[in-house]
């Protein structure tokens, strides 16, 4: 599948597209002679797993170091396993800091409503 085709599936842009795989997000897209890029289900996983993980705030660094870490293959467990532990645990720390503020928002909604 070509770079145009995944990105209106994956409702990114082709030059993001580009930036995931040049900076190491996603592994190395196979090429179709003339260097054309042909995306394979495996890549398109790849895709929404990091447009997923970074919609949620997940940081490059980390994504990057877990992909590099995917492809070393066998040996690694621990290591993906340790990054992802410790993602969750700042995104549960987010979590917690947004349910506050959505209390207090809904709190001052209330008053609010209140007052009319």
């Amino acid at each position: 599948m070509n770079i145009s085709k995944v990105a209106e599936m994956s409702e990114l842009t082709p030059v993001t597209l580009r930036y995931y795989e040049k900076v190491g997000l996603i592994p190395p897209i196979n090429r179709k002679s003339g260097g054309v890029r042909d995306y394979s289900e495996e890549d398109l996983g790849w895709i929404e797993f990091i447009k997923c993980m970074r919609n949620a705030g997940l940081s490059i660094d980390s994504l990057i170091n877990y992909t590099n870490l995917y492809q070393i293959g066998r040996g690694t467990e621990e290591e993906r396993k340790e990054i992802l532990k410790k993602e969750r645990e700042q995104l549960m720390e987010r979590y917690q800091e947004m349910g506050e503020t959505l209390e207090r928002l809904n709190y001052k909604i209330a008053n609010y409503e209140a007052i009319q």
